[in-house]
């Protein structure tokens, strides 16, 4: 897929859960957070001062996909995104062992298709869909799996069925984490460490911008 280049004034949302989230500001958006989307906007407004970018972390810790749902308007449509990029679904699948709490794969799939669609019936921005991960760290994550892996081949059918960019987060930590210890990119096998939002900067922005 083509690279993309950035024009002025454009407007950058990233939505997701805590993995995006990261304490960023909700009321101020000149604090993104510490993690990876901090990493990309600090990059592309240093480089691009003269685009006028606008960054919007609309990451909420703990949301799934149906949490989503129910802010889209706020927390995207109303924003007019021309570069979004959705990162959901370890939720749905955490949900299901901590609290049972079940997201069947084909209504992850419907809702996440319906945001798709009401973005694309209203704007139309370039969409990045980057896969939920997981590594096993502490053990108990290797059950995760049977759960994630549906979710994570859905995103990736979906990115291809809306021609969307793909960042494949999972096989990318999982390569990552070959010759590191899995707690060097995620202590809790689901939240990052710097090293892990960096790997996930890197690859958005190579991904999308071929940078």
């Amino acid at each position: 897929m083509q690279k993309i280049a950035l024009k002025a004034k454009d407007v950058l949302v990233f939505q997701g859960d805590s993995v995006t989230d990261c304490e960023c500001s909700k009321n101020d958006n000149r604090y993104l957070g510490h993690g990876y989307v901090s990493l990309i906007a600090g990059r592309l407004l240093a480089e691009h001062p003269e685009l006028e970018l606008t960054v919007y972390n609309k990451g909420i810790s703990g949301n799934r996909v149906y949490d989503l749902e129910a802010r889209w308007d706020r927390d995207c449509i109303d924003l007019k995104p021309t570069v979004l990029t959705i990162l959901i679904g370890i939720n749905d699948t955490w949900r299901r062992f901590d609290s049972n709490v079940i997201s069947k794969p084909e209504d992850f799939k419907a809702c996440y298709k319906r945001i798709l669609d009401k973005t694309l019936e209203k704007l139309s921005p370039t969409l990045v869909l980057m896969d939920p991960f997981v590594l096993p760290v502490p053990e108990d994550r290797r059950m995760w799996r049977e759960d994630l892996d549906a979710r994570i081949n859905i995103v990736r059918e979906l990115a291809k069925e809306y021609k969307a960019f793909y960042v494949p987060l999972d096989g990318l930590f999982h390569q990552a984490a070959a010759t590191t210890p899995y707690e060097y990119w995620c202590p809790d096998g689901v939240h990052p460490t710097l090293a892990g939002h960096g790997l996930i900067a890197k690859a958005w922005l190579e991904t999308v911008l071929g940078k």
